[in-house]
């Protein structure tokens, strides 16, 4: 009786505060850590620019892997990570009444988690002990400290993943025969992938964790790789979820509409995490020792991604045109200038929205064999998930945070820091566009990625890189302002912005759109669906890696 009240005192704090005191401090404490992250990776971003342009040469005590390590680590593992946990840790204490003590409790041990595998790790890349770029796997050999945080910081999101998954069941056992809310439905899928999306890395991480210290004398490279993408393509479709559950949920809010359709919303969830981590060998078409067989089957699962994706396209514009033709839109295009395009937690996530209809093209162009022979491991790739991460994923996580910020720190988002968010997500789309379409059009000229600056020999091909390798450091130059935009904003509306509730914005579903069936609710069934697609685009690979091994690597130190 006692945990019932507390929890009835819960949904009333929530109603009027949007997230419970507790539940908001544990959101602000990982989403000023994944700010941190941004900083810190936005400066070593520009100096890799700079150098990669050849307009700036780092001391010797500072290599260009160590900063591209780095710069990896801190955006692609360190900043969506805390800031996806941040951000459905506070719907999940919105939607679902607030946080049990034991799931905060177990949130708190993940973040510190995460923290110490983030210092552990961060450690020998200082060093220059562990410059093996974000992908790390083999035959290239970090640190074993590298490794090792590794392990803590998979086992924090596993730690989170598990907090998630209590709090929807405790939800569920108290609502028999209800829909999770829609922002809980959205986590349990991120949390869903990520948990099973990990496992592929651990089980890597574990692997080469013996052979860096040493113990063993090789290891099976192939297997590795295999370990790691089936990890690095899920970690993609992860964020995208992540910004998906904006796009769908919040920003029609925020315009004054509802949301397309609560079943379509939930079958695109569903199919995301069914359909996610079987795909991993399309980043691999060019590896040996894979068949096409099971290649094409990869292939094929990451092009059905475009399915929900386009789902989600129609679903999106349909929302804006019936908003803005409500609200007086008249003609074939009149709907857009009704939009509120004067708020920043609309221009923000419309930007990354309409980035990432060019970014899904690219990809599209990346998983089929014969383009990919073209541009695989050019800078073209680097241009694509600029597009697609930079652009799509982190400007939508900026447009959260103009209200998540101030949600979890009871103030509120004033016009000039409206305005100062307008501004720099124009600066930011601006720098994306000089980087992204000179990183895609160099990438066709043939210049190579993971690599720093030279003229190979002042060879005539290399040297006409040079002019697009200037725009593209004037684009990190652009960012790297933006970064610096986004930070301070994140401060002010976190510590110094004026006391005020903001409302956690959650549209309704119309309802026009009528009952939805409750076999979206099987997550049992979903899981087992997609554990059947793994099986099949993984089981026979990596049974003949590990019976038909190759002659394995001894560890290998290039920097």
């Amino acid at each position: 009786m006692e945990l019932v009240r507390k929890m009835e005192m819960n949904v009333k704090q929530n109603v009027s505060l949007g997230v419970s005191p507790q539940d908001a401090k544990l959101s602000k404490t990982y989403l000023l850590v994944a700010f941190i992250a941004l900083l810190l990776g936005g400066v070593l971003g520009l100096l890799q620019g700079l150098n990669r342009a050849g307009l700036l040469q780092l001391p010797p005590w500072l290599n260009y892997y160590q900063v591209l390590t780095a710069h990896g680590v801190l955006l692609v593992l360190v900043l969506t990570a805390f800031f996806t946990i941040g951000y459905f840790y506070a719907a999940l204490s919105h939607t679902l009444g607030g946080l049990l003590p034991k799931v905060r409790k177990m949130a708190w041990i993940g973040f510190y988690m995460k923290t110490a595998g983030l210092v552990m790790a961060v450690i020998p890349i200082l060093k220059n002990d562990a410059s093996v770029l974000y992908t790390f796997y083999p035959p290239m050999a970090a640190s074993p400290l590298f490794y090792i945080g590794l392990v803590f910081i998979v086992l924090g999101v596993w730690m989170c993943a598990f907090g998630s998954f209590l709090s929807v069941a405790h939800w569920r056992k108290k609502h028999k025969g209800e829909h999770i809310p829609i922002l809980a439905f959205f986590a349990t899928g991120v949390f869903v992938l990520l948990f099973f999306g990990s496992i592929p890395v651990a089980l890597e991480v574990f692997i080469i964790i013996p052979w860096a210290f040493g113990w063993i004398d090789t290891i099976n490279v192939m297997l590795s790789r295999t370990l790691f993408w089936a990890f690095g393509h899920t970690l993609v479709n992860i964020w995208y979820l992540t910004a998906v559950s904006a796009w769908y949920v919040i920003v029609p809010k925020i315009i004054g509409g509802k949301r397309f359709s609560d079943t379509l919303t939930r079958v695109v969830i569903i199919l995301l995490v069914i359909m996610n981590i079987p795909g991993g060998f399309h980043h691999q078409i060019v590896d040996p020792g894979i068949s096409e067989e099971i290649k094409y089957m990869h292939v094929f699962m990451s092009l059905a991604i475009s399915f929900p994706s386009l789902m989600t396209a129609y679903a999106m514009f349909a929302v804006f045109e019936r908003t803005g033709r409500k609200k007086g839109g008249r003609g074939l295009f009149g709907w857009l200038k009704k939009l509120p395009w004067g708020d920043v937690r609309f221009l923000a996530p419309m930007i990354a929205m309409i980035a990432f209809i060019i970014g899904g093209a690219g990809g599209i162009a990346q998983t089929t064999n014969q383009l990919n022979q073209v541009v695989h491991n050019t800078m073209w790739v680097v241009g694509h998930f600029h597009i697609t991460v930079g652009t799509s994923v982190i400007l939508t996580f900026f447009g959260i945070s103009y209200w998540l910020v101030p949600l979890v720190s009871k103030r509120t988002l004033t016009q000039k820091m409206n305005r100062l968010g307008i501004i720099q997500t124009i600066t930011w789309t601006v720098g994306m566009i000089f980087m992204a379409i000179s990183m895609h059009w160099i990438g066709l000229l043939g210049s190579p990625r993971r690599t720093s600056y030279t003229t190979y020999g002042d060879h005539a091909a290399a040297l006409s890189w040079d002019p697009y390798l200037f725009l593209i450091a004037i684009g990190g130059t652009l960012l790297f302002i933006g970064v610096l935009l986004q930070v301070y904003i994140v401060l002010n509306l976190m510590f110094w912005a004026p006391k005020g509730d903001t409302e956690f914005p959650i549209a309704d579903s119309d309802p026009k759109d009528g009952k939805t069936p409750y076999w979206t609710e099987k997550w049992g069934r979903w899981i087992v669906i997609m554990l059947l697609l793994v099986a099949m685009g993984y089981v026979i690979p990596i049974v003949d890696f590990i019976m038909n091994a190759p002659p394995g690597s001894p560890p290998f130190r290039t920097w």
